[in-house]
This record gives C-alpha cells, sequence and structure tokens, in this order.
C-alpha cells in the first residue's frame, strides 16, 4: 500500500464524489486507530443526526464497540458458526472472522421496530412501506458512515450475520428488544489496498428520457 500518511492526507480532503468513488471494502484492517475516540464518536454522531429517514421517523440505532467489545464480538460469532459449519469449511470461515476481528472496532446498526410500529399506527395507508423505508433509510446510514470512516483514515467493510448473532449481541451488550440488528461494519487502519473493482457499462442500468 502506498504511504500510508500521504493516503490519508488525500482522503481527508476529497470531495464528494470523489469520497463515494473511493469507498471500498476492506478486509485487511488492523487494531490500529488512525482517529482518537472522541473523533469517531463525532463522526458517527454526525452521520447518525443527519442521514434522512421516511417521515423523519429517525429510527436508526448505533452500537459502537470497540477494544475488547469488539474482539468479544466477533468470539460470538465465531463460536455460534463453529456449532453450524463442518469442520472441515470451518478454518476458511474462521480465518474470514479474524480478519473482521483484527480491526479496532466495530459498528452495529439496527431499527428500532417500536417507532416503525408507532408509525403503521398513526399512517395506516403506507402500514406495508415503513419495514422497506426503514432498512432503505439503514442502508443510507450504513453508506454515509462507511465513506465518512474512510474519509477519517480507516477501511471498513459491511457484514450480516443478524440472525445468527442477535440474541448474543443483545443479551451481552443490554440492547433494547425493539431494536432490530441490521448490519456490522468492523473497521481499522487498513494494511493492503482492496482489491480492482469492475463495473458493468452504464448504458445497461441507466435510461434518460429527457
Amino acid at each position: 500500500m502506498k504511504d500510508y500518511e500521504e493516503w490519508r492526507k488525500n482522503q481527508m480532503t476529497k470531495d464528494f464524489f470523489k469520497a463515494i468513488e473511493e469507498r471500498r471494502t476492506f478486509y485487511e484492517i488492523s487494531k490500529e486507530s488512525v482517529l482518537s475516540n472522541d473523533e469517531i464518536k463525532e463522526i458517527i454522531e454526525h452521520a447518525v443526526k443527519y442521514t434522512p429517514s421516511a417521515f423523519n421517523s429517525q429510527s436508526a440505532r448505533v452500537v459502537l464497540l470497540t477494544g475488547k467489545h469488539h474482539d468479544k464480538l466477533w468470539n460470538i460469532t465465531k463460536e455460534t458458526l463453529r456449532k453450524i459449519i463442518t469442520p472441515d469449511q470451518f478454518t476458511s470461515t474462521e480465518e474470514k472472522i479474524n480478519s473482521f476481528q483484527n480491526g479496532f472496532g466495530t459498528v452495529l446498526f439496527f431499527e428500532d421496530n417500536n417507532v416503525i410500529e408507532t408509525l403503521q399506527q398513526q399512517f395506516a395507508l403506507y402500514k406495508d412501506n415503513f419495514l422497506t423505508w426503514s432498512q432503505q433509510s439503514s442502508g443510507m446510514l450504513q453508506f454515509v458512515l462507511w465513506t465518512a470512516l474512510e474519509i477519517g483514515g480507516f477501511g471498513a467493510s459491511l457484514q450480516h450475520y443478524n440472525e445468527l448473532i442477535e440474541l448474543k449481541v443483545k443479551e451481552e451488550w443490554n440492547i433494547p428488544n425493539s431494536w432490530k440488528l441490521i448490519a456490522q461494519m468492523p473497521f481499522g487502519k487498513p494494511t493492503a489496498s482492496p482489491v480492482d473493482k469492475q463495473f458493468l457499462p452504464l448504458e445497461e442500468r441507466i435510461e434518460y428520457y429527457i
């Protein structure tokens, strides 16, 4: 990977479109932090506050795990998977989980079902849409925070071990039962460049009537 300090300096001066373009999945990360805890909190709080949501529902909930809490999350995931994957397949799975655990921290994304159910009652005409809108809002938050962490100098990826670990996660960190686990985002200082990304022709994905 090119000189890290130069890379981070370039990250911090990106414009909006450049930040979107260069947001990538980093699987090779370390426990070294490139920002203070207060700076990480500021990024998370800004993303949660300003990411849009349907009816301004603000149903997103976020939990940040670092240190022993981060390690505990991926130990829970590893031991859960060990029980359901054959030994010959578990080796590669364990390596993958270890790559997440090698990071500095993990952001857990939740949606509060109490908020969603209240909106379903208040706006019955749109009842069937609120779960979809909730997922869309969560996806926007994940993207905003992912991009912001990368601008700050971290590498991150997005994982979905939701149903497998949700109960134990709630028990371990006293998460309200109404919070639905949506995704996990391990992050840390990048230790290798991401692989090249391939793109489909845009003419296959966009149509214009102008």
